[in-house]
C-alpha cells in the first residue's frame, strides 16, 4: 500500500491516504508512458508546414545568358534552390503526424503517469478547496502553502468556473477534471494536487 499525504488549503498535513498500487497496475510501464507522451506530443503538430520546389515557383524558363562567351558561370533555370527567389531542393508538405494510441494503452498509461507521481511522492490530495470568487491571488497563495513552485497539473472531481478562471494568469499551474486527465498532462508536470473529490472517482475508476 501507498502512503499518499492529505493536505488542507492551509497547506498542513491533516492525514494519509492508503492507496492500493495495483489499483493503478502494480508497477510503472515506463515503455506504454513513452510512447504516450511521443503520441500526445505528435498529435498536438499541425502539420502544415509547405515549401515551393522550384517546379511550382512561378517565373520564365528561359535561358537567363547565353553558354559561353560572357565569362560568368553556366546558368539554367532561373528558379533554381541557389537563386533568391527559386525554390526548395527539398520542399516541405503537408502531412499527418498523428499516431493511433487505442484506448486500453491510452488508460494504462495514465495509471502509470499517476503511480509515478505517487511513488516519486510528486501526488498529493487537497482537502476544502473552495473559491467564492474569481482571484488569482487565492490559488497563488494555495500553491505558496503547498511550497510549489514548479510547473503543478490541479485535478479536480467536477468543473467549478471559478477555479478555472483564477488559475488563467499562473503560467505552471494545469487544472483539468479526473475524466480529462491524461497521460501526458500528467506525466509532464513536476508535481499534481489531486482534490479527495477526484482522488475517489479516480481510485473508483482505477479499481471498475
Amino acid at each position: 500500500m501507498l502512503e499518499v499525504p492529505v493536505y488542507d488549503i492551509q497547506g498542513k498535513q491533516v492525514d494519509t491516504l492508503q492507496v492500493d498500487e495495483n489499483d493503478f497496475g502494480g508497477y510503472v510501464n515506463e515503455d506504454l508512458l513513452k510512447q504516450a507522451v511521443v503520441a500526445y506530443h505528435a498529435n498536438k503538430r499541425q502539420g502544415s508546414a509547405s515549401t515551393l520546389t522550384r517546379g511550382m515557383v512561378s517565373g520564365t524558363t528561359a535561358k537567363a545568358f547565353k553558354q559561353k562567351g560572357t565569362g560568368r558561370a553556366r546558368r539554367g533555370s532561373m528558379k533554381t534552390h541557389l537563386l533568391r527567389g527559386g525554390g526548395h531542393a527539398f520542399a516541405k508538405a503537408p502531412r499527418d503526424f498523428r499516431k493511433r494510441l487505442p484506448r486500453k494503452m491510452r488508460h494504462r498509461a495514465l495509471k502509470s503517469a499517476i503511480l509515478a507521481k505517487m511513488l516519486g511522492q510528486d501526488l498529493m490530495v487537497l482537502q476544502g478547496l473552495s473559491i467564492a470568487e474569481p482571484k488569482t491571488k487565492a490559488l497563488v497563495g494555495l500553491l505558496k502553502n503547498l511550497k510549489i513552485n514548479r510547473t503543478c497539473l490541479l485535478a479536480l472531481g467536477d468543473r467549478d468556473a471559478n477555479v478555472y478562471l483564477s488559475s488563467r494568469n499562473i503560467a505552471d499551474l494545469t487544472v483539468r477534471t479526473a475524466g480529462e486527465l491524461n497521460a501526458f498532462d500528467v506525466a509532464t508536470r513536476q508535481k499534481m494536487i489531486v482534490t479527495s473529490e477526484a482522488m475517489s472517482a479516480l481510485c473508483t475508476k482505477e479499481a471498475e
